[in-house]
C-alpha cells in the first residue's frame, strides 16, 4: 500500500482573516465617513440658502406676529408629513 499525502488546502489562517476583516471595516467606515461629509456639506448649503431667502424671513415674521397659530400650523404640517412618509 502506497501512502499519498494529501495536498494542503490554502485557507487563510485566523490572523489573515482578522486582517481582511479589519481592512473591510476600514473601507466601510471610510465610505460612510465620506458619504456623511458630503451630506453635511449639502445640508449646510441648503440651510444657508433657506436663511438668506425670503421664505425664512416671512416665516419668522409670521411666527412673531402669531406664535400659537404658527405652532399649530407647524404641528399640522408635521403630522401630515409624517403620515405621508409612513405609507
Amino acid at each position: 500500500m502506497k501512502y499519498e499525502p494529501s495536498e494542503p488546502t490554502l485557507q487563510p489562517n485566523m490572523a489573515e482573516r482578522a486582517m481582511d476583516t479589519a481592512a473591510d471595516v476600514s473601507r466601510t467606515l471610510g465610505a460612510a465617513s465620506a458619504n456623511l461629509k458630503a451630506a453635511v456639506e449639502r445640508l449646510i448649503i441648503v440651510l444657508d440658502e433657506i436663511q438668506s431667502g425670503t421664505v425664512a424671513s416671512s416665516l419668522r415674521r409670521a411666527a412673531r406676529r402669531a406664535p400659537l397659530t404658527s405652532l399649530l400650523a407647524a404641528f399640522v404640517l408635521g403630522t401630515a408629513f409624517a403620515r405621508s412618509r409612513r405609507r
